[in-house]
């Protein structure tokens, strides 16, 4: 079985990680698999939005821990592989042009809550449980952090990563960490109608919205208005010679 299945449902492809076995745990293959399956999507003119999501109970449990084995100082050229590997995995989202969805069917741990938050919009069962247990196996919540020191207040997210305990949905939600709660039932439903209207956004209007927004996200106040200005300028004249034509 393909580790990532891939699924068109009109302009949204839903991307499924699919080890259920290993509740989806991010080994090479699925991480390469899952990479390529980001890049694909934004390089196909069809799919306007994505919906990530997991196969099983599960939607990551985060790194396969039976690869950590052969990450030794004695195997740097592995260890370098699979640190970039991990880190451009965690930063593509962002540099999509178009919007992802991730659903959180059961539990993200680690590198899967990493994941769920690397969505622009993310979607979690109510049954579903998200946290950062790297520092009770003695290794750090590293390239995750990232993502998660921009989602939530920076007490809450010390406590994830310092006492490594999970949250449930409804506390994920209430710390910003996901955008609504849903029945397990209804998530997938749910997410697939949301980047459903997503797709629906003009193409270019998304496009430069989402780059913008990450752009803003790390700029200085001013520095953050005036590229907006650009943004604002560009697409005026966008559209004004889309009319003309």
């Amino acid at each position: 079985m393909s580790e990532l299945l891939i699924e068109n449902h009109g302009a949204v492809r839903v991307l499924t990680m699919s080890r259920p076995d290993k509740r989806n745990a991010l080994n090479m293959a699925l991480s390469e698999a899952l990479l390529e399956g980001l890049r694909a999507a934004e390089a196909d003119d069809a799919v306007r939005s994505v919906v990530l999501t997991g196969a099983g109970r599960a939607f990551c449990a985060g790194a396969d821990l039976s690869e950590f084995k052969d990450l030794t100082p004695d195997n740097a050229q592995l260890v370098e592989r699979r640190s970039e590997l991990t880190m451009n995995l965690h930063r593509i989202f962002s540099q999509l042009s178009k919007p992802v969805v991730t659903a959180v069917n059961g539990a993200a741990m680690g590198g899967g809550a990493g994941l769920a938050l690397a969505g622009d919009v993310t979607l979690m069962a109510s049954t579903a449980t998200l946290g950062y247990p790297e520092v009770k196996h003695g290794i750090v919540a590293a390239v995750v952090m990232a993502n998660l020191v921009r989602n939530v207040g920076r007490k809450a997210a010390f406590e994830l990563v310092a006492a490594g305990e999970p949250v449930d949905a409804a506390r994920a939600c209430a710390l910003g960490l996901v955008n609504r709660v849903t029945p397990p039932e209804k998530l997938l439903e749910e997410a697939v109608a949301l980047a459903q209207k997503f797709a629906a956004v003009e193409r270019d209007a998304m496009a430069a919205t989402k780059q913008l927004f990450y752009r803003a996200l790390d700029l200085p106040f001013e520095d953050a208005l005036q590229a907006g200005r650009d943004v604002n300028k560009r697409m005026r004249a966008f559209n004004k010679n889309r009319e003309g034509r």
